[in-house]
């Protein structure tokens, strides 16, 4: 059911895309792949892991924080201002901290997701009886 007629319930790919399009989800999408993926690096197995001793805390750390602006871009779409320029600030703070912040993939990750986060605007609702930009009827032959 895709919510053809105006009395039904619309389906739940209508209700996936509207939700989708009411807040920065690529943005937020990409900033919480950029924080797991820097965080694989000090995640890895317990032999690598006491190699790196105290050295892979800040890359944990910075990598939940870019997750949790990732997911607050999605679920608190008004604080993207904020969580975009958080993102950008500890993506570029992971390159120096945290393995060349992800081997530079989360790095990259991180600028554009914070990016597209702080650009993001919502499209204004248009007002009952409002007929400015909508397009006429089409013509029949």
């Amino acid at each position: 059911m895709t919510g053809g007629s105006p009395g039904t319930r619309p389906g739940v790919r209508a209700r996936w895309r509207r939700w989708r399009r009411s807040r920065p989800f690529w943005g937020g999408l990409l900033t919480v792949l950029a924080g797991l993926e820097i965080s694989l690096i000090p995640l890895a197995p317990v032999e690598m892991m006491l190699h790196q001793g105290i050295a892979g805390l800040p890359s944990v750390l910075l990598a939940l924080i870019m997750i949790v602006m990732g997911l607050s871009a999605w679920f608190a779409p008004h604080y993207r201002g904020l969580a975009g320029v958080v993102t950008v600030l500890l993506a570029a703070a992971a390159l120096v901290m945290s393995n060349l912040g992800g081997f530079f993939i989360g790095t990259v990750l991180g600028i554009v997701g914070g990016s597209m986060i702080f650009a993001w605007r919502p499209v204004p609702r248009q007002a009952k009886g409002d007929t400015a930009g909508e397009r006429p009827p089409p013509r029949r032959r």
